[in-house]
């Protein structure tokens, strides 16, 4: 998965989302409920180095795969939205699993 530049920006897709979701849903609450800010110190900063390799590897993947302008938008969408990434990553496996295998050269 991490030998071409699309299964490199699928892996930090997963880990970007995940690392998303985490801070929504389990850090953020624990803060402005539980009055435990610590979590959001250390996962916010996390999430904010991946979406920095999120960025990298997406600019990576579109130039390797040719993605025309829309659609590199919208794979830079999908990490700004809950779940984004995980419903891209699914549509770029359903996409490469219906693409036929190229020879390895």
């Amino acid at each position: 998965m991490l030998t071409t530049p699309l299964g490199r920006f699928r892996a930090v897709a997963l880990a970007e989302g995940l690392s998303f979701v985490v801070l929504l849903f389990i850090a953020m609450p624990l803060k402005y409920l539980a009055g435990m800010p610590l979590g959001v110190k250390f996962v916010g900063w996390a999430h904010g180095l991946l979406f920095m390799l999120y960025l990298f590897a997406l600019l990576e993947a579109a130039i390797a795969c040719r993605w025309s302008l829309v659609r590199g938008v919208l794979a830079f969408g999908a990490s700004l939205v809950p779940f984004g990434t995980f419903v891209l990553d699914a549509r770029l496996r359903r996409e490469a699993q219906a693409a036929p295998a190229r020879p390895v050269a």
